[in-house]
């Protein structure tokens, strides 16, 4: 374990030390570092699917399932799409730096300063894409990292690193070392990570619902703060003034990947017209190859299928008395990631969106949208279900910063 958070902490310093050289890059840099990076995977593309293929064919002796080792999965269509969003990235407008906010007395005025943190942790499971997308987004906010993943998808992320984030800072004249990556495998790497208040600040935290939980809860015991994503799972309410139509496209749209946590996880059916749109839905969720469960269930009714390897290809159905009971069961007995409405009284639409406290909340449209990339256009580094003031939902460049106040002269 010395040896672990030994590693961790080398990594951490060296972060540190090259923060100063992101910090005060100017944007033409950061986004040429961002446009390099594009490049690079494009050029490197052949390395970076032989590492993948490489930790694929590891887990799947290992035994990995089939969801999770969608997400470990890079294939030529998923590198295009990351390169394509590193340069949306790059393109995205940089943060304001100074904002006016008031004129004081004696000819002075208050203004707003936007900091980077310094060096963000984030830690990460078995999601090689995740190592692009944090790292971008960190660069993009001029935020130094540290960046540990789970053992099945590091050979991966150290190709990513190694031939694509840190040729593509040093190209642009940033300091490479900026971007850590933890080497090592042991999951205790994840906990000498959130023991460094001095060093890393804020961790990002992404992964199973448990392990993330106990990372945020010593991460507080050690004065450092944390983002973390851990429980997902979203929830569909079919009103009585559903389409049966659009609840079938719903259901299917919802369901085309179930390892995410934005996927459908629970459908609550007002019992007026579960009868009629059954059907549609038990045809949607055949073409996916998802079995329903039925009442009376043998779990919580907010059960999240995705983090079950053995019955991931699960949704729970429940018949609800109405729209307030549907929003009673998505506020008190899931996650609060997200739930949406299908319905055709726009009277129901507004209730259920008043009633619902959750992250994101949808109207005839998938829980699959919760999403940085598909909602913001650019990718995140997590989705926030805090219900407290700060970053909340998909977490971006534009959240990872600190105010500072200063007082100038009018």
């Amino acid at each position: 374990m010395d040896e672990v958070a030994k590693a961790v902490e080398e990594c951490a310093r060296a972060a540190k030390a090259a923060a100063p050289s992101l910090a005060a890059a100017g944007d033409d840099a950061v986004d040429a570092a961002l446009v390099g990076m594009a490049e690079r995977l494009v050029a490197h593309r052949d390395e970076v699917l032989e590492a993948n293929r490489a930790d694929v064919a590891k887990a799947t002796a290992d035994g990995m399932s089939a969801g999770l080792l969608d997400r470990l999965t890079i294939t030529p269509e998923r590198l295009d799409g990351m390169a394509a969003q590193l340069r949306l990235l790059a393109g995205a407008p940089h943060q304001e730096r100074s904002v006016p906010v008031s004129t004081l007395d004696g000819g002075l005025r208050l203004v707003e300063r936007r900091r980077p943190v310094g060096v963000i942790g984030a830690n990460y499971e078995a999601r090689p894409n995740v190592t692009v997308d944090v790292a971008s987004q960190l660069v993009k906010s001029r935020n130094g990292g540290v960046l540990r993943t789970g053992s099945a998808a590091l050979g991966s992320a150290q190709r990513l690193r190694d031939v694509v984030i840190a040729p593509a800072l040093e190209a642009a004249g940033i300091n490479p070392d900026v971007v850590q990556l933890v080497p090592r495998v042991e999951r205790e790497a994840a906990s000498a990570l959130v023991r460094l208040p001095g060093l890393v600040p804020l961790v990002i935290l992404r992964g199973s619902g448990d392990s993330t939980r106990e990372l945020a809860t010593e991460a507080a015991v050690h004065g450092v703060r944390t983002l973390a994503h851990a429980d997902g799972g979203g929830v569909l309410y079919v009103d009585a003034a559903a389409d049966a139509g659009k609840v079938r496209d719903l259901v299917f749209a919802s369901l085309d990947r179930l390892g995410v946590c934005n996927r459908l996880n629970l459908l609550l059916i007002h019992e007026d017209v579960h009868d009629t749109v059954w059907p549609q839905i038990e045809s949607a969720l055949a073409e996916r190859g998802v079995t329903p469960s039925l009442a009376p269930h043998e779990h919580p009714i907010g059960y999240e299928w995705a983090l079950d390897s053995e019955r991931e290809a699960t949704v729970t159905v429940e018949k609800v008395g109405g729209l307030v009971d549907a929003v009673e069961i998505a506020n008190e007995r899931t996650s609060g990631l997200a739930a949406g409405i299908a319905t055709e009284n726009p009277a129901a639409a507004d209730q259920f969106f008043d009633g619902y406290t959750g992250t994101g909340v949808f109207w005839n449209a998938p829980t699959r949208l919760l999403d940085g990339f598909k909602l913001l256009a650019v990718p995140e580094t997590g989705i926030n279900l805090d219900r407290v003031p700060g970053p909340r939902g998909p977490v971006t460049y534009t959240d990872l910063y600190v105010r500072q106040y200063a007082v100038v002269p009018a």
